[in-house]
């Protein structure tokens, strides 16, 4: 008898205590930072200077990448394609993590890159938003709070995406 109720206590403070665990990780139904403000940043790389302010009234599709990522190689077309359907509607900037510097501007004539990108050697604007990989993609309203967050490789020119940016 002893033993089956100190089963029992073990199994519910188990229990507890991965439950008090589980709800401390749930962030609800989205990731952290949606609805809340975008952090602000300036970055300056060899070629200009970029600050996230300068695009206030307008929407802003943040995307963290690096040229030596196989994922962010892969959506990079769509997302020149993006910009040019959207033309002004919409900025893109892409943030480049690469540290070569020749390696960066290599890739971005390469591939055709026509959309505003910039290189944070120090890797400070992706630590901000908490990024964990590459490519990570924030979507900034008008307003400049965070809306979206997407994880991944995505189709930028998908009806779906195109339509909830229109609609911004």
């Amino acid at each position: 008898m002893d033993y089956h109720r100190a089963v029992k206590r073990i199994i519910s403070s188990t229990v507890f205590t991965c439950l008090i665990f589980l709800a401390a990780c749930n962030n609800g139904s989205h990731p952290p930072r949606i609805g809340s403000d975008a952090p602000q940043f300036t970055i300056t790389d060899s070629q200009r200077t970029v600050s996230l302010n300068q695009f206030q009234g307008k929407p802003v599709v943040l995307n963290f990448w690096a040229t030596w990522c196989p994922p962010c190689i892969q959506e990079m077309p769509s997302l020149v394609q993006l910009q040019k359907q959207l033309g002004d509607k919409v900025t893109i900037l892409a943030v480049s993590e690469d540290d070569d510097d020749n390696a960066y501007k290599q890739f971005v004539r390469d591939h055709n890159v026509d959309l505003l990108t910039v290189r944070d050697t120090r890797q400070k604007t992706n630590g901000l938003y908490g990024t964990t990989g590459f490519p990570e993609t924030f979507v900034i309203d008008r307003t400049g709070k965070i809306v979206r967050k997407f994880i991944g490789p995505q189709e930028w020119t998908s009806p779906e995406i195109v339509d909830y940016l229109k609609k911004m």
